[in-house]
């Protein structure tokens, strides 16, 4: 029987650029016991090499690219079809993957069709008003996903669904959602879950990483190292199978028992 794990990062594995303790011998622990491991993250500013890179400098964890999801690489395949002009709010690690399947992002907001938003480092209010003008104009409004925040040692900062939210104030209309739990991120993970027979998906965010393993028919746990540190917190409706303090105590759940 094939087990995978699917683990996202921030608050599970590193706050930022603190690792969380033992994170890197659970990961090996798991590898060494013949998991698939998947990761999957809504941080859109990286490709998955970079991801890859992050990972073992922070974490001291050696994971192949290919095992890598990120909201960016799922909006990127979402848009792919319909090969639209996309203005982006967004970091390096978003253009890449629009630029892999294709989609060669508008120069301007006047030739985009679309206006894909993802996490902004370098946001101005200039190119947040150009994105407004551009949905207001008739181009289609999509993000890669809409987390609040992100954990930092530091607490919690804006995340991609704080631009998320300005825009859609301003303009009243809603985005299509590419990231965790959406379909289009469901389907990116799933092809790289394979054919496991076991899957658990592994977040600190019930949101996201608990609705995606509800959505997808995974087993969820919950771990309380990033924005979530009290179960009492998570609704009813996706509430996990187990929550452990943090990654290290995943691969006691994980190669002690299963679920489907």
């Amino acid at each position: 029987m094939t087990t995978a794990v699917v683990c996202d990062l921030d608050g599970v594995l590193y706050l930022h650029d603190r690792p969380v303790p033992r994170a890197r011998e659970a990961l090996e622990s798991l590898a060494a016991a013949g998991v698939r491991l998947v990761f999957a993250t809504n941080n859109s500013t990286k490709t998955p090499e970079r991801v890859a890179a992050d990972l073992h400098r922070r974490v001291g964890f050696r994971a192949d690219p290919a095992t890598i999801a990120t909201s960016a690489m799922a909006t990127a395949a979402f848009l792919a079809p319909s090969a639209p002009r996309p203005y982006v709010l967004g970091a390096e690690g978003l253009v890449v993957s629009l630029r892999r399947e294709g989609i060669e992002p508008a120069e301007t907001p006047a030739m985009a069709d679309a206006v894909v938003v993802g996490l902004d480092p370098a946001l101005t209010y200039r190119r947040l008003a150009e994105a407004v003008l551009a949905i207001g104009a008739g181009a289609t409004f999509v993000a890669t996903g809409t987390d609040p925040t992100y954990p930092t040692p530091e607490g919690l900062y804006p995340g991609t669904g704080a631009i998320v939210a300005a825009i859609r104030v301003a303009t009243e209309v809603a985005p299509v959602v590419c990231g965790k739990p959406h379909p289009p991120m469901v389907g990116l993970v799933r092809r790289l879950v394979g054919d496991a027979d076991v899957v658990w998906v592994v977040g600190d965010r019930p949101e996201t990483d608990l609705a995606m393993a509800k959505a997808a028919g995974w087993a969820g746990i919950l771990v309380l190292s990033g924005v979530t540190d009290d179960v009492s917190q998570v609704p009813v409706d996706l509430r996990p199978e187990v929550v452990v303090p943090s990654i290290a105590d995943v691969p006691a759940v994980v190669l002690g028992g299963g679920a489907g």
